[in-house]
């Protein structure tokens, strides 16, 4: 029995089952609430919307059909609400910091301006790969934190990573019962052809280090060639990864230990992630700023 409304448990249930909540995350309102499929398995569920006053009406139209025995889940008829839900239940919870940031960017640059209010009944193999040698004819859209853009257009290998996340996009959409096959499955990909990387010989190298007046950065230009290490990860060094003691260096078991990377990322990002991964935030000198630089565990996809 409930002490403050005298209701029994199997009544308190039933009265929290037929309620929904709303959550504000990045300047828009989700509505959240739960319902059993047609298996009796529990779900939870989340709709978004662009004002608050939306997402109250939505919230009491949920409660009021709940408890009139009415109220039918909605489902996901575009390729926008799709996404939006995907993002929201698969991809926060399985993608890294650095993954989540990278499929953001293709999705909002790349998926929901082009085909994002195609209708779910109207996506197969041959609209997929339609869209695909669309894309090749598309100009790249500008990374905003270099400013720059490899290409003119949107490359193949651009095209590749589109394939891979639409992929497991549509293969969620099949277990959650809203599309009946991958659409992705059979398509065809613009092949894409690997450039060799042009990379610095043992000469050039040492041309370098007798050339840098810089001691900090000569001994990071040593660190990392000696230690094949990425920008992200020398950044990320701090004296306590490191043992090159002379006693170390005798016993031949000097290291250089990689436990973190710095990483410069977009705030969205770090607040749609609730900060996974992340084990600091540097200040900034200005509020205004989108993007923010991290200390994040290492990179191990």
């Amino acid at each position: 029995m409930n002490l403050r409304t005298g209701w029994s448990k199997e009544i308190w249930k039933g009265v929290c089952n037929n309620m929904a909540s709303i959550r504000e995350r990045n300047g828009k309102f989700n509505v959240i609430y739960s319902y059993t499929n047609e298996k009796g398995e529990r779900k939870q569920k989340w709709e978004t919307y662009e004002t608050k006053a939306e997402a109250k009406r939505r919230k009491k139209e949920i409660e009021y059909k709940k408890e009139m025995g009415s109220f039918v889940v909605r489902k996901c008829k575009t390729l926008d609400e799709l996404i939006t839900e995907y993002v929201a239940l698969y991809g926060k919870e399985n993608w890294a910091l650095s993954t989540y940031e990278g499929n953001v960017s293709l999705i909002n640059n790349y998926i929901l301006p082009i085909i994002g209010d195609t209708k779910l009944s109207e996506i197969n193999t041959r609209f997929i790969e339609r869209y695909y040698q669309s894309l090749l004819k598309r100009r790249a859209v500008i990374n905003p934190l270099n400013k720059t853009s490899r290409n003119e257009f949107v490359s193949s290998s651009t095209v590749r990573d589109i394939n891979k996340l639409l992929r497991n996009c549509f293969e969620q959409a099949v277990k959650w019962e809203l599309m009946e096959k991958n659409p992705c499955t059979h398509a065809t990909v613009p092949k894409h052809k690997s450039q060799k990387r042009d990379i610095w010989t043992a000469d050039t190298l040492m041309y370098a280090l007798s050339v840098c007046e810089d001691e900090r950065l000569k001994l990071a230009i040593n660190l990392s060639f000696s230690c094949s290490l990425r920008l992200g990860e020398l950044l990320g060094l701090t004296w306590d990864c490191v043992d090159i003691s002379h006693e170390a260096i005798e016993e031949n078991r000097a290291y250089v230990f990689i436990n973190k990377e710095s990483q410069r990322i977009r705030k969205e990002s770090l607040n749609a992630l609730d900060g996974k991964d992340v084990l600091l935030v540097f200040p900034t000198n200005h509020k205004k700023n989108s993007t923010v630089r991290i200390l994040k565990t290492p990179k191990t996809e």
